[in-house]
């Protein structure tokens, strides 16, 4: 339409041209100044019509982008005109919500001099070594047996499920395992009453890559289950296949039932009474035994069998009344040797008094009176099962059991099997086993004294974190050391009471 309308007034101007030179200038004037108001009319009309065809465009853009949204008063404009029938109404700039839509980000130019970030390859955990206990234990057991029944004969020597649980990777190396030790020692030196080789034991016990587990069968005494670690001196690669008859070929462990969970609080109480007489332990969840279960894991002592594992370690054979004349005759007290008719053993005097003490504390019967003679026991408890309470009858020939000494050193003691008990009230706790004591060591008195016993085995236990949370954390451990405490008060009354010297020890 505006072109139709240039074009005519093109026309109309040069068909005026050839009369307009030959008018007079008014005329010529006036006819210029019609042409000019034609064209500013023009022009206004047609802008004026390109801007309406922008608006409408611009309103049905919106449209589109805004239809199905809920308004301002609560309804969908879109929705509801397709359910209606009716044709959709462009909304009002009132009731239009509006959104601002992200654009996808676009990737960075690589600008010159930028680090990128280096790419780095998951370690991943070798899980070989709980599949070939887990998926295919029937058939290695099955071996295994076959294999040790051969060399029960020819060697005599036991070596029953024998597990190799780490692999070894194709350059004869132990599979890389990345782990953070359990045992939490966040000061530059651990407690004061930890030795180094504690520590190291306890490490070991708690983080060494475990190598082989066996079950070790002995004559007339419950089987051990031990493993055997990974250690920089001796690593799995360089060991012999003619070695796996002996019982530990580097550094071992004793694996022992999650009942037994006592045996870790034990060794901490020993180290914090300065009495130095238990194996180093720790707890330790081994995925392929027991569930899963936190496990006590004590220190494998070779020098406690010192003819074999199948001889048994070096025992002390005593009855209870023998043990009581022992007492009395203060054996090796001075070192001065006693008489060869003083019925002594080969045990210190002062060691019975460390015995005695950390009994006590513990409710350890199953050493000087494994008959439950001194209180009142359950039915369940193993005295009553096997039916040694009855043998309270005649107690001096009641036989004390697991009196054990280092087969170098048969002065002093060495406390295994600590089963304590922590569930046996003040009015029912074993006396007996504080019978003829007349000594007890001072610095294991002075500790319980001095009230800082639950300070000092806080301190202790908190580094050993798979038993801390076993037992349920600090609150866990609080249950268990208001126990010893309230034994330790007993205890301190006791010796007041009786007149019980207390004396240092320097054995």
């Amino acid at each position: 339409m505006g072109k139709s309308r240039l074009h005519r007034l093109c026309f109309s101007f040069l068909s005026l041209t050839s009369s307009f030179w030959r008018c007079p200038l008014s005329k010529r004037t006036l006819i210029f100044a019609t042409v000019c108001v034609l064209y500013l009319v023009f022009m206004v009309s047609y802008v004026g019509y390109s801007q309406q065809h922008r608006d409408r465009r611009t309103d049905t853009h919106k449209y589109r982008h805004t239809r199905g949204l809920e308004t301002s008063n609560g309804a969908f404009s879109y929705s509801a005109d397709l359910q209606t029938g009716a044709s959709p109404v462009v909304p009002t700039r009132s009731n239009v919500v509006y959104i601002t839509l992200r654009f996808k980000r676009m990737k960075p130019a690589n600008i010159r001099g930028t680090i990128r970030p280096k790419l780095r390859r998951k370690v991943r955990k070798n899980k070989t070594a709980t599949s070939a206990f887990t998926q295919d234990r029937f058939s290695t057991l099955e071996r295994d047996v076959a294999q040790n029944k051969r060399n029960e004969k020819e060697t005599g020597d036991v070596d029953y499920k024998s597990l190799h649980t780490i692999p070894k990777s194709p350059n004869n190396e132990v599979g890389e395992e990345s782990e953070i030790s359990s045992i939490r020692i966040y000061s530059q030196q651990a407690p004061q009453w930890l030795s180094l080789q504690d520590v190291k034991a306890m490490r070991f016990l708690a983080d060494a890559k475990v190598w082989r587990i066996r079950e070790v069968f002995r004559e007339d005494a419950p089987s051990l289950l031990m493993f055997e670690g990974e250690t920089r001196e001796q690593p799995p690669g360089n060991r012999s296949h003619a070695a796996r008859g002996s019982v530990c070929t580097g550094q071992c462990g004793v694996i022992n039932s999650p009942v037994d969970n006592s045996e870790v609080f034990a060794f901490h109480l020993d180290r914090v009474l300065g009495l130095n007489r238990t194996l180093p332990a720790v707890s330790r969840i081994f995925t392929f035994l027991h569930d899963g279960q936190p496990c006590p894991v004590v220190s494998w002592d070779a020098s406690l069998y010192p003819e074999g594992l199948a001889a048994g370690w070096t025992t002390v054979r005593l009855t209870w009344g023998g043990y009581q004349r022992s007492l009395k005759q203060r054996c090796w007290h001075k070192n001065i040797s006693p008489k060869p008719d003083s019925g002594c053993s080969t045990i210190h005097h002062h060691e019975w008094s460390k015995l005695a003490l950390f009994d006590f504390l513990l409710q350890i019967h199953s050493r000087l009176d494994q008959s439950c003679c001194g209180f009142k026991p359950r039915q369940e408890d193993q005295c009553v099962v096997l039916g040694h309470h009855a043998d309270c009858v005649n107690q001096d020939h009641i036989q004390l059991a697991n009196i054990i000494h280092r087969g170098h050193d048969p002065r002093r003691l060495v406390l295994t099997n600590n089963k304590g008990f922590f569930d046996r009230n003040e009015d029912n706790l074993d006396f007996r086993l504080l019978e003829g004591i007349t000594e007890l060591p001072e610095q294991a008195v002075s500790v319980l004294r001095s009230r800082r016993l639950r300070e000092k085995l806080i301190q202790s236990l908190f580094l050993d974190q798979t038993y801390w949370e076993s037992q349920g954390g600090r609150q866990g451990i609080d249950k268990l050391i208001d126990v010893i405490e309230r034994r330790a008060n007993v205890l301190l009354t006791y010796i007041n009471a009786h007149g019980i010297r207390v004396v240092p020890v320097d054995v």
